[in-house]
C-alpha cells in the first residue's frame, strides 16, 4: 500500500504520495502537473489573495512545476504576463544571465536561466517570485539573487506551500517576503 499525506492548502485538503528522496530521506511529494485542474485554480486564486497587497508588476516562475502556480496566480492579479526562469540548456539561452542551484528533489545541480530577452520585464520591476514549493530555499535565493542582479524590486516570494523551516536561513532576510498557502513537514526519515 501506497503511503500518503493529508496536507492542507489554504482552503483546500490534497493527498500526496509520500516519496522516497535518497537514503534516509522521504517526502511528502506536490508535484503541480499531477493535481486536477480546479485544485490549482483555486489554490492560484488564494495564492494571489495573498500576493495582491504587494501590488506586483510582474511574475517570475522557475521551471517546470512552477509555471502552473503562475498561470493559475497572474489573471487573478490582473496579470497578463509571466517570466520563466528556464532549467535546461537551451541555444536561445547561451547568451543569458544563469545561476547554479541545487534543489532537494534533483540528483544534479542545475542552472536557472534568465532569458535575455526578457531582462527589459524585470529590470525596476516590483516581481512576485511564484512557486510549487519552497523546501530548502536554494532555489529561491538563486532566483532572487539572479532577478536582484538585473534590477527586479522582489516584492512576494509566494508559493503554494513551504516544507520544514531550512527554507528560512537560505533566504535570510528575503524569508519575511515568503507567503504561502500552507506547509509540508521538513523531508526526514521518519515521516
Amino acid at each position: 500500500m501506497d503511503r500518503t499525506y493529508l496536507a492542507r492548502m489554504g482552503s483546500q485538503e490534497i493527498e500526496l504520495p509520500i516519496v522516497d528522496l535518497g537514503p534516509g530521506k522521504q517526502a511528502a511529494l506536490l508535484m503541480t502537473i499531477d493535481l486536477p485542474v480546479s485544485v490549482l485554480a483555486q489554490a492560484g486564486r488564494e495564492l494571489a489573495d495573498l500576493v495582491r497587497e504587494r501590488k506586483p508588476d510582474i511574475i517570475v516562475t522557475a521551471a517546470t512545476l512552477g509555471i502552473p502556480v503562475a498561470i493559475a496566480v497572474a489573471p487573478h492579479l490582473g496579470l497578463d504576463e509571466y517570466v520563466v526562469l528556464q532549467k535546461s540548456r537551451k541555444w536561445h539561452l547561451r547568451d543569458s544571465p544563469s545561476v547554479e542551484v541545487t534543489s532537494v528533489t534533483t540528483i544534479d545541480a542545475q542552472r536557472l536561466t534568465l532569458d535575455a530577452r526578457r531582462l527589459a520585464s524585470i529590470d525596476g520591476a516590483r516581481v512576485a517570485f511564484i512557486d510549487d514549493v519552497i523546501s530548502t530555499g536554494r532555489s529561491a535565493a538563486a532566483a532572487l539573487d539572479l532577478l536582484t542582479r538585473h534590477g527586479a524590486q522582489i516584492v512576494s516570494v509566494a508559493a503554494l506551500m513551504t516544507e520544514g523551516d531550512e527554507w528560512r536561513s537560505a533566504l535570510g532576510e528575503s524569508a519575511d517576503l515568503v507567503q504561502s498557502l500552507g506547509r509540508l513537514p521538513a523531508v526526514t526519515e521518519d515521516f
